[in-house]
């Protein structure tokens, strides 16, 4: 069984930065992309970035392109959101999702290419 487990949210003032972390459980992780999404109150989920298994592809939201930087440590099985110049429209609990499909070449953006989930970071950007 796979478990995911996210840290490193918070409060943080606009323009501010943080780092969210996802642990993942279970092995075969090297084998699976990677992804990270956020859901605001009243809004559905939305897909924020995603890893390739392998590290040759990431993939963003147009709206954080530029300013977040997701990225992966195989050997601690962990994924990572590297987060800049937040904004208090970044306010959304961050979850981190495996990819249901092992050895996908390309960083997938819906929330239905992931079946396992974390149960997510509350990230709070105040203006």
């Amino acid at each position: 069984q796979v478990q995911l487990v996210e840290s490193g949210g918070g409060l943080v003032q606009a323009g501010g930065s943080l780092r969210l972390s996802c642990a993942a459980s279970g092995r075969s992780f090297a084998s699976y992309g990677m992804g990270w999404f956020r859901q605001a109150p009243g809004r559905e989920r939305e897909f924020v970035a995603a890893i390739t298994w392998s590290l040759t592809s990431t993939g963003y939201a147009d709206s954080v392109k530029g300013r977040f930087t997701i990225s992966r440590d195989n050997a601690k099985n962990t994924v990572y959101l590297q987060m800049n110049s937040l904004k208090p429209e970044d306010t959304a609990v961050y979850y981190c999702a495996r990819d249901k499909s092992p050895g996908i070449r390309y960083a997938r953006d819906r929330t239905s290419d992931y079946n396992y989930w974390g149960q997510g970071t509350q990230v709070t950007v105040s203006s």
